[in-house]
Formats: C-alpha cells, structure tokens, sequence
C-alpha cells in the first residue's frame, strides 16, 4: 500500500479490517438469507452487494458520503443471517457496524431521528422519563387510540407502544429501577445472576424482567445485583456510534464486576449479542479487551440458563404456542435450540418452530421507525405464517421482536399475542 493510499485510509473504519472484506468469496449463499435481497430484489441489498460497496469505499472507487453507500447501508437491518449461511465465515455484522461508522461521521452524525432516540436512551433519567411517558399512553389506552387517527410514524410508534401491554391479566409492571438491589443474598451452593435490566426492558416489559427474576429462582438460582449498570450500547454501536457504544460498554463491565455473578442473565437479544461483542467493541485496549471478555463470557440468554438450571420444577400450561427466533439470538449468539427445549417441556403445551422462524422480523432495533415501509414488507410473509399455523401466543426473545410482530398482529386485527418465551414458564409454575 503507498504512503498517499495509507493516508487517504488512515479514517475510515473499514480499512481496519481489510482482510475481513476480502475474505468475501462472492458465491451468493447470502443472497436468499437476505430479507431485504428477497424482498428489493436489489444486489446491492443484498450483503455480497454491501461488501462490494464497502470494498470500494476501501479502495477509493467510492466516497462514504456517496448516495449510493448510504441508501444501501441504510436498509440493511443487521440480521446476521448471512453470517450463518457463509460458508467462509465472513463476520458480516462487525463490518456493517464499520461501514455505519463511516457513513455516520461523514454525515456528520446520524439522522434527527436517531440522534433524538439515542440521546433519549445514552441517560438512565431520560429513558425512565420518556418510557414512564410511553407505560402512561399504554396504560390509559390512549396508545391504542392514537395509533388509528395518527398518521405515518406517529400512528407506528403508538401501535409499537400499544403492542407492549402484557397479555391475559399480567400485571402492568413498570421500570423498577434496579430490582437486584433487593433481593435476598444467594445460597452458598445456588449459582447467581444478575439481570441485565436493560432499557426497553425495563421501562416496557417490566412483566418480563419479572418473570425471568421469579423463573430463574424457581430453578435454583439466586439473584445479586448489579446496581450502576446501564444501556448496552448496541443500538448506539448498529447505528456507527462507536466511541458512545464503548463508553455505555464501560459502565457495564464495572457494574457486572462489582455484583461478582456467577452469570449475566439477559432477556434481550439484541442487548446479549453486543455484551458478548464487547471485546471487539474494545479491539487495541488490552485492558479493556480482557476485562470484556471475561464479562462476555458469563453472559447468557434466560433460555440457556433455564436449559442448564440446577433445579427443574414440574411445568403445566395449555394452549398453543409458536416460537420464532430473534436474529441476534439465533445468528449473533449462535442459541438456536435452548428456547424450543425450555417451552417443551411444559406439559400441555404445544409447540411448533414458525416456518419463517430463521427469519427476520423487520424490526431490528429502531430500523422499523427508520425504515417502516421495508420493515412493513420484510414482516409480511411471517404475519402470513402466524396466522396460517393459529396458535394461541407467538413467543420470541427480544423486545424489538416483541414490537414488531406484535404491531403487525394489532395491525390485522389478529387474535395471537407476542410473548417473550419466560413468560409462558413463569405461567406454567403457577
């Protein structure tokens, strides 16, 4: 490389990892996986079509404020899926978050938008506000009468905020703060968690957090707290912030330190995928690289630690539930098999995998207030096959899921309801 080229590189993110471009062999196994490739039809929506893109953005062929870069990058929604049909092993997810970094700072920052989401979500006294405003609109039912007088994105985030309202009877819990804070000191033989609270998780499905508090000590563990913990930083991360993902990443790793859990118990996806990504977040820091990774490696989906639990209490629930797996559960933290094994063994319950389960929702953190229409079309063929398999709940692990799917569902009018699969267990020990 000459010393002008290594000069023109010397900001770019994606120049970082070269080889990582590179290691693209261009086969098109990606392209069928690709939600936004099936439904666009456009190579250049499809990932192979992005890592040309970024390929030339890495040799000078194009700019990353180039029009073309940007709509592309823009509408790709980080599912991950590529990455599991690549047979080279092309880290995909870590090279979209690079090239968002580079098209955010030569934007000079992301869009009004995203800024004002961000903002809202990078200070735990915003986020309580803003959700306790959202838990209010929920609860007075105005969230559910504004979303079919409000036009466009407006009439959107009030079914999103509606879809959130807990199902048949579950208590309307709110933010709790730092529930861990309470609870009673772990036997000396009971391994600990502690819970990731989160911040969608807290402030809207605080049932949820609920329930996968009272799930895992009916299975033997016991809970510690981790008390100045905060946002994860994976919406900040999807969306170029960088230096603000790893700031947030920070406060995390201190505040699982100090709580000294055997595990990091996560009921999110999205947030469990970036914690288990922290090492990269903190590439040329050795000593933040080793403390992420010590922390990355005790994080676990609520499903694997109920899969692996110490304790199974007998399990009764009867209906019929369909599972669709959350992207960055299933392709960014490689949990496929742990949720089914955990709903199976309910007795009375049926359970079937969604045929699109492998799929993505549409969703995708903040994409489906970004990009409504395509995460409209992207959500389309799964609504179909809900309503095709009629069962009782459709459960999936992530809050943006959870929204996504449960809009839609309000949208048509069906009578299926959105859970989050510890919800279900936490019915059957009742």
């Amino acid at each position: 490389m000459t010393d002008d080229r290594r000069a023109g590189l010397a900001d770019l993110h994606l120049a970082e990892d070269e080889e990582g471009i590179l290691a693209c062999v261009h086969c098109g196994f990606c392209l069928q996986a690709c939600p936004t490739y099936r439904v666009l039809g456009d190579e250049n929506d499809s990932p192979r079509g992005r890592i040309y893109l970024m390929r030339a953005l890495v040799e000078e062929r194009l700019d990353s404020d180039d029009g073309a870069f940007a709509t592309h990058i823009d509408r790709c929604l980080g599912c991950r899926a590529c990455e599991t049909a690549c047979p080279a092993g092309v880290e995909y997810g870590s090279l979209l978050e690079r090239a968002r970094a580079d098209r955010t700072e030569a934007a000079g920052g992301p869009d009004l938008l995203t800024r004002l989401l961000l903002w809202v979500f990078s200070d735990a006294l915003r986020t309580r506000l803003a959700l306790g405003l959202g838990r209010a609109l929920r609860a007075t039912g105005l969230a559910g009468a504004l979303e079919r007088v409000l036009p466009g994105r407006a009439g959107l985030a009030m079914r999103l905020l509606a879809s959130t309202r807990p199902a048949d009877g579950a208590a309307d819990a709110g933010d709790a703060g730092n529930a861990g804070s309470d609870a009673e000191a772990p036997a000396s033989d009971a391994p600990s968690f502690a819970l990731l609270e989160g911040c969608v998780m807290s402030g809207l499905f605080g049932h949820v957090n609920g329930a996968t508090r009272r799930v895992l000590g009916a299975h033997g563990y016991g809970e510690v707290a981790a008390t100045e913990q905060g946002c994860c930083g994976a919406l900040h991360a999807h969306a170029g912030m960088k230096e603000e993902a790893r700031e947030l990443a920070r406060r995390n790793i201190r505040a699982f330190e100090e709580s000294g859990a055997d595990r990091i118990a996560v009921n999110s996806a999205g947030c469990g995928a970036a914690m288990r990504e922290y090492p990269e977040w903190m590439a040329g820091d050795p000593v933040w690289v080793a403390r992420a990774r010590e922390l990355a490696d005790r994080v676990r989906d609520v499903t694997e630690l109920l899969d692996d639990a110490p304790e199974r209490p007998p399990l009764a629930l009867a209906g019929r539930v369909a599972y669709d797996a959350p992207c960055h559960l299933l392709h960014g933290q490689g949990v496929e098999d742990e949720p089914l094994d955990v709903l199976g063994r309910i007795e009375g319950l049926e359970v079937s995998r969604l045929p699109s389960c492998d799929s993505c929702c549409g969703g995708a953190g903040i994409y489906n207030l970004l990009q409504p229409e395509l995460a409209e079309r992207v959500l389309a063929p799964k609504l179909d096959d809900i309503e095709g398999d009629a069962p009782r709940w459709v459960a999936t692990g992530n809050p943006g899921c959870l929204m996504q799917i449960g809009s839609g569902l309000r949208e048509r009018r069906a009578a299926v309801r959105a859970v989050h699969p510890v919800e279900l267990v936490d019915r059957a020990l009742t």
